[in-house]
């Protein structure tokens, strides 16, 4: 065998090694990225779902309903392409479908819940501050016309708002149930203050006005409370009467 057979044998076997490298590589990218793929539409598919499930009951509605399941199926149609044997998601895909084609009709059976707390109102913003990430990411990437994430972008400060409303009015009338007209002013007083600084003054002139209302009879208590009874004569004031009247006690006190 000639020295050149021998090299390009030689050069032919190391460039087989690369292109099998090159090869393995690639699929090992490929399956990887399926992995990665596969995790991130399974992980939208659950924040929809968690949304469209968990959001109180007084701030969802049949459209918003519908653009979550509209969502879901877009991702879980993906899913499907991506591992077409896969029955679970095909069943999801079809109970999307049956879902979305009901339109406004779309059941909502969303429980609503007392804001009664700071705690219960941070857990429901965080719920909405999830949606409006969804929904920017989803206009980002062309999932969601601009016009259509733009109505939903200012439908969650609207329900923004409609939280703050209803947490200070339920703290509100929750301290003035307890007899703590101070609690209850001041919680009536940063509601009235929120709603002063939202930008359409006109949508929230109602609220403002009952939250100003209850400011204003909360403040009469305050001052109630804090005037003496009329008839309110203590063993103290009697005292200080009886000696305001003698001239003695006055005499001894001076030349003592």
């Amino acid at each position: 065998m000639s020295p050149l057979v021998i090299t390009l044998l030689i050069v032919g076997g190391i460039a087989l090694l690369i292109a099998i490298a090159y090869v393995n590589h690639m699929v090992e990218n490929t399956k990887l990225e399926k992995a990665r793929l596969r995790t991130e539409l399974n992980d939208r598919i659950r924040r929809c779902a968690n949304i469209s499930e968990s959001l109180p009951g007084q701030l969802m509605t049949p459209q918003l309903k519908l653009m979550l399941s509209r969502l879901q199926m877009h991702f879980t149609q993906r899913l499907v392409q991506l591992q077409p044997g896969n029955a679970d998601s095909k069943a999801q895909l079809e109970a999307l479908r049956q879902l979305i084609a009901q339109g406004d009709a779309i059941p909502v059976q969303n429980p609503p819940l007392q804001i009664i707390s700071e705690v219960k109102a941070k857990e429901v913003r965080f719920q909405l501050e999830n949606l409006h990430g969804q929904i920017t990411r989803c206009a980002q990437d062309g999932i969601l016309p601009a016009n259509e994430a733009k109505h939903w972008v200012n439908e969650i400060r609207h329900m923004l708002v409609q939280l703050h409303i209803e947490l200070f009015g339920n703290l509100g009338h929750q301290a003035l149930q307890q007899n703590q007209p101070g609690q209850a002013r001041l919680a009536f007083e940063r509601g009235a203050q929120y709603l002063r600084k939202q930008a359409d003054n006109v949508r929230y002139q109602k609220p403002l006005k009952k939250f100003e209302e209850q400011l204003a009879r909360a403040n009469a208590m305050v001052v109630d409370m804090g005037k003496p009874a009329v008839d309110d004569t203590s063993e103290l004031t009697e005292g200080l009467k009886s000696l305001e009247g003698n001239e003695d006690w006055k005499k001894n006190n001076i030349y003592d």
